[in-house]
């Protein structure tokens, strides 16, 4: 992805679509004080430079029956073979997002089921049996306590970007 500025007005417009991605840009408009045409105008352009990747609607999965959430951890007997392994993982419904990370294990995995045995079906008769798969480790959220888009806020004016600037600050005072 290009480099792409982006300034107080884009924040404002991201901050309310994240929020709720059905806001009219009208309303966007009046609360960032310029006109319907410029929103639309920079959402595009937001969408064109890749900043705006789509929107959603977000189900609930225990509306849906799925009443449990489960991590897994996958490791994977040869390392190279994640893309085979990842292709097997698109056809698993159940899987709703899919890492590669850090640590012991290759793969993190979160999937959705509606029970504890059709946890133990998709585990034991699916993903451990795709080829490559050498163990897994399952932990199952008990409660989700925070559910959230990514957090769209002025960096300059977060807490953390300001004690980096404090922290410069006071270094090129001490040279």
């Amino acid at each position: 992805m290009q480099s792409y500025h982006i300034d107080q007005i884009d924040q404002k417009i991201l901050s309310f679509l994240v929020k709720n991605a059905r806001m009219p840009f009208l309303e966007i408009a009046r609360e960032c004080g310029v006109s319907g045409a410029a929103i639309h105008q920079r959402v595009k352009r937001l969408e064109a430079n890749g900043v705006i990747t789509g929107s959603r609607l977000l189900v609930k999965p225990q509306a849906l029956g799925l009443n449990v959430c489960a991590y897994v951890s996958v490791s994977l007997s040869v390392a190279n073979k994640y893309p085979e392994v990842i292709e097997s993982f698109k056809k698993i419904s159940e899987i709703v997002e899919c890492h590669f990370v850090t640590g012991k294990y290759a793969l993190l995995l979160k999937i959705y089921c509606f029970n504890h045995d059709h946890l133990m079906e998709i585990l034991v008769n699916t993903i451990q049996k795709i080829p490559y798969v050498q163990s897994t480790e399952t932990q199952i959220s008990l409660d989700q306590a925070i559910e959230r888009q990514v957090w769209v806020k002025e960096y300059q004016n977060t807490s953390f970007m300001a004690n980096v600037r404090k922290s410069s600050e006071s270094e090129e005072e001490t040279e």
